[in-house]
């Protein structure tokens, strides 16, 4: 029997960490395993423990093989930060990425300034702002946060770049009928120019889902079997679809640019996923450049990293981080490059 299930576990790892290359639409359950890739790698050291005790040698080498391959999956929620500690007092320009749920939609402007300090705090030049509101009460954010940063370009309602740099020109990147989007903008720092991506994708409504399937009991009970999972399947399939589609669409927008391209931003996707990876294509993941500790960005019951800044080879990155922050449903991000 456990012959079988660590065999299994073998089998639903690697399936697991090949699916990330799985395009969605045409293969969502194979694309779907990376969500469980955390405990599948628990599963497979538990596994390997095991087999180790009872001197299983030769069966041990099945979850071994397992995780090795899954070094440089863990690699993107991990990192022991060994060899860049002394980055922190070198000099760079600071980027920071956060989704800000609207500021709570409150109308004090309370939210919307202490965030705005927290950036003073650390020193941020850069500032992409997904889930925006420019109106607190009677007041324009975008009024409030021009004493710091003196430049910002804005995209649909719900998104800005903000920068201390000078901004040469900007553009939105329409994904169609959806409440997300993305832009870019050329940011001039120095003598050099960059583009920085800010995207937002679709979110993966399971919270939606919950909720609409305790009004749908509220009514009456559901008879049907399997109701909530199979609503919470279909509900995570169709937004991998749709994150899929507009992955392609910012890929695609990356690869077109003439100019050093960062990108900031929510993807609502895990990283290993077809989002994560068709959005990183070849870029850096900042985090495994020089991240350190876990990393998880959700601040909610599911403890996952969805927000990311990834940059250019050209770009070097010297550190970062997250913060713990309770204005949002999300912490902030923070990366310190050097041009």
């Amino acid at each position: 029997m456990m012959l079988v299930l660590t065999a299994s576990m073998t089998v639903f790892t690697i399936a697991a960490l090949i699916g990330g290359s799985a395009d969605p639409v045409s293969n969502h359950a194979l694309a779907m395993l990376v969500y469980v890739l955390p405990l599948l790698i628990i599963g497979d050291a538990i596994l390997l423990l095991f087999w180790l005790i009872r001197r299983r040698f030769h069966w041990a080498s099945m979850p071994a093989l397992s995780l090795i391959c899954s070094i440089p999956y863990i690699g993107t929620i991990y990192q022991p930060g060994l060899f860049h500690s002394d980055n922190d007092e070198k000099t760079g320009v600071m980027l920071a990425t956060y989704n800000v749920a609207v500021f709570g939609r409150e109308t004090s402007g309370f939210k919307s300034s202490d965030i705005l300090a927290n950036m003073k705090t650390q020193n941020v030049d850069i500032f992409c702002v997904q889930e925006y509101s420019d109106i607190s009460g009677d007041r324009l954010n975008s009024n409030t946060y021009r004493d710091y940063f003196h430049h910002m370009a804005f995209g649909r309602d719900d998104m800005i770049i903000y920068s201390r740099y000078p901004i040469k020109q900007s553009q939105v990147i329409d994904f169609g009928d959806t409440n997300n989007s993305g832009m870019w903008a050329d940011i001039e720092i120095n003598d050099k120019t960059i583009r920085v991506f800010n995207v937002h994708l679709e979110t993966t409504g399971f919270n939606r889902t919950l909720s609409e399937f305790a009004k749908r009991e509220l009514k009456g009970p559901v008879t049907e079997e399997n109701a909530l999972i199979k609503a919470i399947y279909n509900n995570y399939t169709l937004g991998m679809i749709i994150r899929s589609r507009q992955a392609k669409l910012v890929s695609q927008e990356i690869k077109n640019s003439p100019l050093p391209v960062i990108v900031c931003g929510d993807l609502n996707d895990v990283p290993y996923s077809y989002t994560y990876k068709t959005v990183m294509g070849d870029l850096v993941d900042g985090f495994k450049e020089c991240g350190s500790g876990f990393m998880s960005t959700y601040r909610g019951a599911k403890k996952f990293r969805i927000d990311y800044i990834f940059h250019d080879k050209s770009i070097t990155g010297l550190n970062y981080y997250k913060q713990e922050l309770y204005y949002s449903d999300h912490n902030p991000v923070y990366m310190k490059i050097a041009l």
